[in-house]
């Protein structure tokens, strides 16, 4: 049967519902049929996902192209008898494991934490009795009673609900509790606005409701989310691509030079040991063996890094991927906002009061009151019309907007506690969400000699003429309390309620609702009597309109700041919403991330849109509201194929998808669930977009200090590979042996390589666009200056060594040893960057290289003057006039860096 002939449970009235589901809203299920169904259908949980184990952590670290590139160099030597030079590579491959494992050793729990959040016990109706029975047993047709505090158990339609208020910021993204009754609604009303359901996985913050079961398990709503989590694909990272496409170009650079040397080598007539030794050293020379291990150590030095800014690394690649973001998804509850409702504006007939930020100077406190008694009454009436207390602590405790309404009387010097004391509560007609109000009931003083003046100034003598007498408050939707109005407080006279006035606080209404403002009413009324007090809805009669109270939850002050630093960046910042698209689009408009006239895209646009018509809208889009999980999924994907790196922030169970198909989920850590957690990148510990933004800045620098290493290893790789070539070619012996072109790219290469990953921010890193993705791992230049570095120290340091070897100098492949190493270390300090000349930059600004550079000198010096340490790795003592050549070697190759960058620098500037 088609959708459009059988009505979605929410619009179908309670009675049908419990038609179609075989059930009876009062008796509930028979148990014996209850037990058949769970029979046929299984238990109400979620399909358990494989669980990611520590050793198969372990072993994916294992899987990159660069370490098997590795593992093989190492099983050729094993084969060919050097065992140590074997054992060396294998030691790197196992520390490089072991490092990214130990970052890693999170696993990703997600569908686990997604079951803990099903409920232990549900209350249900069978055969007309409530039994307390385990959620996992509730069956679709179950009749569920809830209470205030419940999580409920399955998706249900409601049958009854009194006062019921639910959290659904999980499964929506909707930031204050959704009011719920049982009137049957639009087939086509979007999730977030179907207030005759109650969903799994959510709680009652208020009231009392009883359902029916319409889905369980997996076909519950939280059920759905958890099938697009398991089916969202995790995608490798720039790094790593860019990593695989030069490991690529390396192994096959590497294969065709040995192809080309034992050719000439064979048709020299050479012995097959020499040609397989000669093709052994090559590849070892040319394969960079500290890469990956430098790379991990960076980013997990970078991580470290992050950690201290809030920021907590989950997946170590992220740390990379992040400098490459080119759109920040985020959503606007707790990370564009402060996650706290704020009352912004007050509106009284004739008179609109904008407030000041909190802790900002302005007008406010008791002094701000003074000839203003409508302002007075507004703010105490508010206070005292809630339900919201203090903890010990002083913080404020109940639902959101009520503690914004005692938070501003506060702030006017009108403490609720106190206007407790001499107005105390004696009756109250609860909040009903078909009425959307509710109403308290107050004692005024019986002895008027004992009211303290600040109650006699708020509440006007004429209140006080009756000692004991009532005054009630009503707080709610405008609309709904203006039909209970008859007269309008208008600076302290009260003034007929006619049409004209109405139309003014329906007009303002709108007008704070178009800025995204949420607007409650406030009136009261006086009796003189007691006993004139209705105990029933009468009481919410012949009111007086005090004025509206408007909220909102306002944007964090850093993220205007962080917004300018986006797009600076090049960064494009999006806002993707559960909430209402007035609320979003004022939100957005504030902290400059839409112009005045933007508008909100909503889940209802995007359904109508198929791919192809969702990426041009993405491409022009800043705000996203009322969306679905499936909404967040496609916009992230529409994005993805558009070739951007997109980072995507949430909290809920709705955003886990949507994160771990990004590629940077970034959770919150302060309100974000498990769920959303395990299926991050990175949790922010202080849920904070500002926080993002710096720790994009934080990536951007990991890459540009990854980006020098490499460049800085692949210059001498080169170097090593040419004389390795040109050695046979030249009739010379093997220049240099496999385990001293190990050492010379393990310990050279490596340990400077390390001082790179905390080498500090360059000027501007966050006043540049990000990356492309398809840039070369090796900079704009793709790789002529690694070429020209590369070549320079060929020739510097192979031209002397041959001379040596024709002169009949013994030592000659130890000075050539000895020279790439000591070259090498000196222009490390030059590769720190490609525009800052080194007088500029300072030998000393990076002290963590200084100490790397002289500790590699130290052991390359001993290595050479002590006889074991020279037998292992065949070298011979070098005479004073070798160093003096090897050091001038050294000092010349740095020559030529700083030259390479000087001539560049012209360059640009000519070209500008």
């Amino acid at each position: 049967m088609s959708e459009d002939r059988v009505p979605p449970w929410h619009a179908l009235v309670p009675e049908t519902v419990a038609e179609r589901l075989g059930t009876d809203p009062v008796r509930g299920l028979e148990a014996t049929e209850a037990q058949r169904r769970l029979k046929i259908h299984g238990p109400n949980e979620l399909d358990p996902d494989d669980p990611v184990r520590p050793w198969r952590i372990l072993l994916a670290q294992f899987t990159a192209p660069m370490v098997l590139l590795l593992a093989g160099a190492g099983v050729l030597s094993a084969a060919l008898g050097d065992v140590p030079e074997a054992l060396v590579i294998f030691l790197v491959v196992v520390l490089n494991a072991w490092i990214g494992f130990r970052q890693e050793h999170r696993a990703e729990r997600a569908m686990a934490a997604l079951q803990e959040m099903a409920t232990p016990m549900a209350t249900v109706v069978r055969g007309g009795t409530s039994h307390e029975i385990p959620a996992r047993e509730v069956v679709t047709g179950d009749v569920v009673q809830l209470g205030a505090g419940a999580r409920v158990p399955g998706d249900g339609r409601l049958v009854s609900a009194h006062a019921v208020r639910v959290d659904e910021a999980a499964l929506t993204g909707e930031s204050v509790p959704v009011d719920k009754q049982v009137s049957a609604l639009h087939p086509g009303a979007p999730l977030a606005e179907r207030t005759s359901m109650v969903y799994a996985g959510t709680s009652l913050v208020a009231g009392r409701a009883t359902m029916v079961t319409t889905a369980t398990g997996m076909e519950a709503e939280l059920g759905r989310v958890a099938g697009l989590l398991r089916d969202a694909e995790v995608g490798r990272t720039p790094l790593q691509q860019r990593l695989d496409v030069l490991v690529r170009r390396l192994a096959l650079a590497a294969g065709a030079i040995v192809v080309v040397v034992m050719g000439l080598g064979a048709a020299r007539g050479e012995p097959i040991d020499t040609l397989l030794l000669t093709a052994v050293s090559v590849a070892v020379a040319a394969i960079p063996e500290s890469l990956p291990a430098v790379v991990t150590v960076t980013l997990a030095l970078g991580a470290g890094r992050m950690q201290r800014r809030r920021s907590l690394i989950r997946r170590l690649y992220a740390v990379e991927t992040l400098g490459s973001v080119t759109t920040i998804c985020s959503d606007k509850t707790g990370t564009l906002t402060q996650n706290e409702m704020t009352v912004v504006v007050l509106d009284m007939a004739g008179e609109r009061h904008d407030l000041p930020e909190p802790g900002s100077n302005g007008d406010v406190g008791p002094a701000a009151l003074r000839g203003r008694p409508t302002l007075r009454l507004l703010l105490a009436g508010g206070a005292l019309c809630s339900d919201a207390t203090r903890s010990d602590d002083g913080t404020l405790l109940g639902d959101p907007t009520e503690t914004a309404l005692v938070a501003v009387a506060d702030r006017y010097g009108l403490p609720k506690a106190q206007l407790e004391e001499v107005t105390p509560r004696v009756g109250e007609l609860p909040f009903d969400s078909e009425r959307k109000r509710m109403t308290t009931v107050h004692a005024l003083p019986t002895d008027t000699a004992a009211v303290p003046g600040w109650l006699s100034e708020l509440l006007g003598v004429e209140h006080l003429t009756a000692p004991g007498g009532r005054l009630t408050f009503t707080k709610g939707a405008l609309d709904g309390l203006l039909a209970c109005c008859d007269t309008v407080d208008v600076g302290g006279e009260l003034v007929e309620l006619d049409e004209s006035l109405r139309e003014r606080a329906l007009a303002a209404a709108a007008q704070l609702a178009r800025e995204g403002v949420r607007v409650l009413g406030v009136a009261m009324r006086v009796y003189p009597d007691p006993l004139q007090v209705p105990d029933d809805e009468h009481v919410e009669s012949g009111l007086t309109l005090l004025g509206l109270e408007g909220m909102t939850d306002p944007a964090r002050p850093e993220v205007r700041d962080a917004i300018a630093v986006c797009r600076a960046a090049g960064v494009k910042p999006i806002m993707i919403t559960g909430d209402h698209p007035l609320t979003a689009t004022a939100i957005a408009r504030d902290l400059g991330l839409v112009g005045g006239g933007a508008t909100a895209a909503t889940g209802a646009d995007l359904e109508r849109l198929d791919d192809a018509a969702l990426a041009q809208l993405a491409a022009t889009t800043s705000v996203y509201a009322r969306v679905s999980p499936e909404d967040k999924l496609r916009i992230v994907g529409a994005l993805q194929r558009e070739g951007e790196v997109v980072a995507m922030t949430g909290d809920g169970v709705n955003d886990a998808p949507a994160l771990k198909q990004a590629d940077i989920g970034i959770a919150m850590g302060i309100t974000g669930t498990d769920v959303a957690k395990d299926a991050s990148d990175m949790v922010l510990q202080d849920d904070n977009f500002a926080s993002i933004v710096a720790a994009v800045g934080e990536g951007r620098v990991v890459f540009d200090n990854i980006r020098k290493f490499i460049r800085n290893i692949l210059s001498g790789n080169l170097a090593e590979v040419a004389i390795m070539v040109l050695g046979p070619l030249m009739a010379m012996p093997l220049p240099l042996v496999p385990l001293q072109i190990l050492w010379l790219n393990l310990v050279t290469d490596g340990l400077p390589a390390m001082a790179f990953a905390v080498e500090p921010a360059e000027r501007g890193v966050m006043e540049r666009p990000p990356t492309p993705l398809g840039a070369s791992l090796l900079g704009r230049d793709r790789g002529r200056r690694l070429i020209t570095r590369g070549a320079a120290l060929t020739v510097l340091t192979f031209v002397p060594t041959f001379v040596l070897w024709q002169a009949d100098d013994e030592a000659w492949q130890t000075v050539l040893f000895t020279s790439i190493a000591f070259a090498e270390l000196a222009g490390s300090f030059g590769m720190r960057s490609e525009r800052v000349p080194l007088a500029r930059l300072g030998v000393f600004s990076n002290r963590l290289l200084v100490v790397a550079v002289a500790a590699t000198l130290v052991l390359q010096v001993l290595l050479v003057v002590l006889a074991p340490a020279r037998d292992l790795l065949d070298l011979e003592p070098l005479t004073s006039g070798h160093w003096l050549l090897i050091v001038a070697i050294a000092f010349a190759y740095l020559a030529v860096i700083e030259a390479d960058k000087a001539i560049s620098a012209r360059r640009r500037y000519t070209a500008s």
